[in-house]
């Protein structure tokens, strides 16, 4: 997962990227934990503004199961900012080719390089979403459900960021004792 400082430089980054399009991409699987495969089927039919979903098909998702993803705020302002609507079948089309990205590996390169993350890969941002909402103290059945594991194993990997956030947070009593303690002196 990324730390505060790698997070804010690939956000940077992604807003910043000359390829719109990818950086597009990057940014709705960061704010949606969608898997990359499920974004680029994504077609305008899929997508419902009113309710704020995105329809992921059976035959897109990995669970063969289909589901819909909500759409928060920032993929909202994704979704806003595409010109294919009314143009194209896809969210995402490849100017070059006129066709749906089948795949954004280059350019992913390209930008984690750019962010100085020369590791990450495009299903970390996946992860990194399972992680901000385990630290936000979202449960782990509502990450599970976001996420679309049948599993709730699956998304147990993420329980040790709860731990963390706990430990964050009964440490500001400590702190507030030791604050105490010093006025008392």
């Amino acid at each position: 997962r990324l730390n505060t400082e790698e997070l804010n430089r690939l956000v940077t980054t992604l807003y910043n990227y000359k390829n719109r399009n990818v950086s597009q991409i990057a940014l709705f699987a960061l704010s949606t934990g969608m898997r990359i495969g499920e974004i680029l089927k994504s077609r305008w039919t899929d997508l419902d503004r009113e309710t704020r979903l995105l329809r992921v098909p059976a035959d897109n998702a990995k669970s063969k199961k289909s589901r819909s993803i909500p759409l928060n705020n920032s993929a909202m302002r994704v979704i806003d900012q595409l010109d294919t609507e009314d143009k194209y079948d896809y969210l995402w089309i490849n100017r070059r080719s006129g066709k749906p990205y089948t795949t954004i590996s280059r350019q992913w390169v390209k930008i984690r390089n750019a962010a100085d993350l020369p590791s990450l890969r495009i299903h970390d941002l996946r992860h990194q979403f399972a992680s901000l909402l385990v630290n936000q103290g979202v449960s782990l059945y509502l990450v599970r459900s976001l996420l679309g594991h049948s599993q709730i194993t699956t998304t147990e990997r993420y329980s040790h960021l709860a731990n963390d956030s706990l430990l964050d947070a009964s440490s500001r009593v400590a702190n507030v004792l030791d604050d105490a303690m010093k006025k008392s002196a």
